[in-house]
């Protein structure tokens, strides 16, 4: 066991990866009941029309089409070749962080969906399809906390607002996993932490790229 969990902490050469991977290994079985009652209250409790309608739009990648051409127009209007070392690494930033989770971390931790667990199951509304894969952590809430803290901290400096709109995008799309019962709360609240973690890195990388950041910021 001691020498599989340090391979595996060479081999994903991520502190981040490696510890997500541990934390569901040891997490006590109280947590696992409180995250199966959490998904009960969020899944069936608060089940109304509205939600019903909305979270599957929220958790459509399609739904945010507008949202990304207005970003890569407004970058390139803006900032001309700087905006596109901005797109490139919010795009590095979502791809990273989704294959990190999907493609390392969901096969090593191999939590079941909600919709597949023997338990939860039984209880589960299924608002959308299952999926395929598997639950820990929700690539959905990397992949867009990734996105949102990447560009939070672009931009806040201009815009300090940034962070509320930032924050509840990515929020409304993870919980809105949970709702339509794909995910468990933990698998959303780890992914947003990774996710969050991811963007960050990027954001440092995009400073190293631009090292007079934040000077070119224009005055709007």
């Amino acid at each position: 066991m001691y020498y599989f969990d340090a391979k595996l902490k060479q081999l994903t050469n991520s502190h981040s990866i490696y510890w997500l991977y541990l934390a569901i290994q040891i997490m006590p079985e109280q947590l696992l009941q409180f995250d199966r009652h959490l998904f009960h209250i969020i899944n069936y409790g608060m089940t109304n029309p509205f939600f019903d309608w909305i979270m599957p739009w929220l958790r459509n990648p399609k739904s945010w089409i507008p949202l990304y051409i207005f970003i890569v127009f407004f970058c390139l209007w803006r900032y001309r070749k700087k905006g596109i070392i901005i797109i490139v690494l919010i795009a590095c930033s979502a791809g990273f962080a989704d294959f990190t989770s999907a493609s390392i971390v969901k096969p090593l931790v191999h939590r079941l969906r909600p919709c597949r667990d023997p338990i939860t199951s039984l209880t589960d509304v299924e608002r959308i399809g299952c999926g395929s894969g598997y639950s820990f952590p929700s690539t959905h809430a990397t992949d867009h906390f990734a996105m949102a803290i990447f560009i939070i901290l672009v931009f806040c400096m201009r815009w300090r607002w940034i962070w509320f709109w930032g924050i509840l995008w990515a929020g409304s799309i993870s919980f809105a996993q949970i709702y339509v019962g794909v995910h468990y709360p933990i698998d959303v609240f780890c992914g947003a932490l990774y996710g969050s973690f991811v963007g960050w890195l990027f954001y440092t990388l995009f400073k190293k790229l631009q090292p007079k950041f934040p000077e070119w910021v224009p005055v709007i």
